[in-house]
């Protein structure tokens, strides 16, 4: 009887065991949505702090949201291509797909193109404004420690070795917009999920 029990025991725990890998799966998985498939992190990859910037991934437009497209271009999966003319960035999957992300991009006299790496990335990054841009903007402090007012947002992916970063922003509202001084801007919630696939000296190409 004790050998029958602890049988028991050993399936229970193999099938419980199996249905938290399967909720898992589906916590983590491409969903559908009315702007087609769009990918959900599992709540266990996102950290504890990350949670505060969940209010922020409401944008300007269905148009915006994170979503699986097809992709025409050539260039290879991993790869990240910035179309600031529709305010997209892309993140090449490979077989005709990539993963878009709805961006803002910068405003008028501050735009510029080229092709890059990826050099560094940054959780909750700290930021310091370039000397240029606290000459225009006086009242911006000369230093700003990372967090949930940071314009820098919940992460920064530096791009080679320019001032340009592509951050999150406290700013969810600007995403499809014209307003930045060069940096490619996401809402929090989907720097996140961008910061988790890219891996320093992934190629940028910043259309113009």
């Amino acid at each position: 009887m004790m050998r029958l029990i602890g049988k028991l025991t050993s399936i229970l725990a193999m099938a419980l065991a199996s249905l938290a890998f399967a909720n898992a799966a589906m916590a983590q998985s491409w969903q559908p949505g009315p702007m087609g498939w769009h990918y959900t992190p599992a709540p266990h990859l996102v950290e504890p702090r990350d949670h505060v910037v969940v209010r922020d991934t409401s944008v300007a437009a269905d148009i915006y949201v994170r979503q699986v497209v097809s992709y025409p271009g050539h260039e290879a999966p991993g790869t990240l291509v910035v179309d600031t003319r529709v305010h997209f960035l892309y993140y090449v999957l490979g077989d005709g797909r990539a993963l878009r992300y709805g961006i803002g991009v910068a405003r008028n006299g501050f735009e510029w193109h080229g092709s890059h790496r990826i050099t560094r990335k940054a959780e909750w990054p700290s930021w310091t404004p370039p000397a240029a841009m606290r000459q225009r903007e006086p009242h911006l402090p000369a230093h700003m420690p990372g967090g949930i007012d940071n314009p820098l947002g919940a992460r920064a992916l530096y791009i080679g070795n320019t001032l340009y970063r592509i951050h999150g922003t406290n700013q969810p509202w600007t995403i499809g917009h014209d307003v930045s001084s060069g940096c490619i801007r996401m809402t929090n919630d989907d720097v996140i999920d961008l910061y988790g696939r890219v891996t320093i000296n992934s190629r940028v190409i910043v259309l113009s």
